[in-house]
This record gives structure tokens, sequence and C-alpha cells, in this order.
């Protein structure tokens, strides 16, 4: 199923999960993120950490317009009623300081749980919470970032020559990940770390962010939703107002692809867009509850 957005009717949803905006970095793609922020509206908005890339801030001041644009929009929205909930990541960490504080309406937090207009529980959170590297070995983490801006870059030059071939958007990254082992391995492994945390809070299942990889499956039981980023997929979590929850694909003059499924792929013809993919919809699931977190929003408000 395909939508076509109208820009002066924009589609209308319970809640929406974005994460990994990047802003301040030369690959966040902000003409993207404002496109869809004016083509959507929710009652209920989460900003899944690394919204704002404290790191390359601190090495490199690229801030621009269009992010003053992105920020101003969304504080926008939170003046319309919409409820924003922001937790931060391992890029924007210098929040954590005002963890629990709600600004004019945003608040901030490290996790809270959701609650589907179907009562389902998730647990959500950035998910930088399971990498060792953020304890233990900030420098090799900070390498790893170093390397994946370089293929960033090569992926950015290499798609404008494929645009002027007249072909779609192809993640260069997408593929490397999907082609290595080890890094199949730490996806595999980090999905499965997630829902054992989620499943500790007493929850049906986890929303999430961090590896940059969009996904809605089913792992060990429990419901894995990872709304993906926007350096590269350019993927959002949208729930109806039924509770269903899909994955959100955009997609703007065949340049922002989605590299999901098995492997990164062309965009396909077509305009700008929302394509949904899987939906996520079920039942409760019981189980005692270590630890409450935080209670995000007024759950069962009418619809």
């Amino acid at each position: 199923m395909g939508y076509i957005l109208n820009r002066r009717r924009p589609m209308h949803y319970r809640s929406i999960w974005i994460s990994d905006l990047h802003l301040g970095s030369r690959h966040a793609r902000t003409g993207e993120v404002l496109d869809f922020l004016r083509s959507v509206e929710c009652r209920h908005l989460y900003l899944v950490g690394d919204i704002v890339d404290g790191w390359e801030l601190r090495r490199r001041w690229q801030w621009d317009d269009e992010a003053n644009t992105v920020v101003q929009k969304i504080l926008r929205k939170n003046r319309k009623e919409t409820k924003i909930t922001y937790l931060y990541g391992n890029h924007d960490e210098f929040l954590l300081r005002f963890a629990g504080l709600n600004l004019g309406g945003l608040r901030l937090a490290e996790r809270v749980v959701h609650e589907t207009a179907d009562g389902r529980r998730f647990l959500v959170l950035h998910g930088h919470q399971l990498d060792g590297l953020v304890h233990f070995n900030r420098l090799l983490e900070r390498v790893g970032s170093r390397l994946y801006g370089g293929i960033l870059d090569f992926n950015l030059y290499f798609n404008r020559i494929r645009r002027r071939a007249g072909f779609g958007y192809w993640s260069v990254s997408a593929f490397l990940k999907y082609q290595a082992k080890s890094a199949v391995r730490y996806v595999t492994q980090f999905e499965e770390g997630m829902v054992k945390l989620a499943a500790g809070s007493g929850v049906d299942g986890v929303i999430c962010g961090h590896i940059h990889r969009a996904e809605m499956r089913q792992v060990q039981g429990m419901e894995y939703l990872n709304c993906g980023d926007w350096v590269e997929s350019c993927t959002a979590l949208a729930e109806h107002w039924d509770g269903s929850i899909e994955l959100l694909r955009w997609h703007e003059d065949r340049v922002c692809g989605a590299g999901g499924g098995t492997g990164a792929h062309d965009a396909g013809p077509g305009g700008a867009g929302l394509v949904s993919a899987a939906r996520s919809r079920g039942g409760g699931r019981g189980g005692g509850q270590t630890r409450q977190p935080e209670l995000a929003g007024l759950f069962r408000d009418s619809v």
C-alpha cells in the first residue's frame, strides 16, 4: 500500500516515532525531514535519540538555517497540542543533565512506555544503552563513527552519479553492512538484547533507533520495532488510530529511498510520498515488571 501525501492535507496519525536525524552533521537530510514533518500530523511525537549530532558539532560546527527550521517545525507542532517526547541518544547525550524536565511541553527522558490505542505497551528508548562501546571504549566508538561518516561521504557522490544516469537512490553503507557477517551478527545481538531489556519492563515490545536499520518483526515472542534513520533510509514508525503500527518509508524524486529488506535497493519511480511497510498489531502480553519507566503522555485518550 502506498500513500501520496497532499501537502495541504497532511496524513493524521495517533503517534509517530523518528530517530537519528543527526542535525548538525553534513549527512543530515534536513530537507527530507522538513517535507516529512509538513506532511504528517499526530497526537504523540517521539524523537527517539540522536536528533542533534553533538559529536559532529563539537568537531566542526555545521548547524545551518534548515536545521533551525526543523527545530522550529517540531516546536510548532508542540504548540498545536502534539505531545512531544525527546529520548536522548549517544550523539545527543549532552541532554542527559536535563532528563526528566518538561520544557514548554517538550519532555526529555531516557526511556518511556507508550500505550497504543489497542492496549499494547512499548518500551521506547534510543538503544545505545546496550552498546558496550559507549561505556567501555568511547574512543573506538568515535573512530567507528568517523569511518561511517567517510562511507556516507562516498555514498553522497556515488548517488549523484546514479541520479545523473537516471537511477534511484542506492545505499552503499547499507550494502556493506548487509555483506559483513560481523555487522549482521551485531544487528541480531542488538535486536535480541533490546527485547530482553523490554521484557524486564513487563511490556509487549520495544521501539528504538540507534543502528540505522528500520525493522518491524517478532523477536523471541516480542515485538521489535526500529524507526530507522534520516541520513540514509529516511523512515519512521506511525501508529494509526486503531493502534496498528506501520513502517513509513519516505521517497522524494527517487533520491531518498529506504534500505530495508535484505539489502539496499533503488527507490524506484514515483513522486513524493509515504510508502507503508509491515503493519504491527496484536494483543497484550503479561509479565512481571521489574522496572517502571516513565509513562509517556495520556495513553488511553479518546480518538
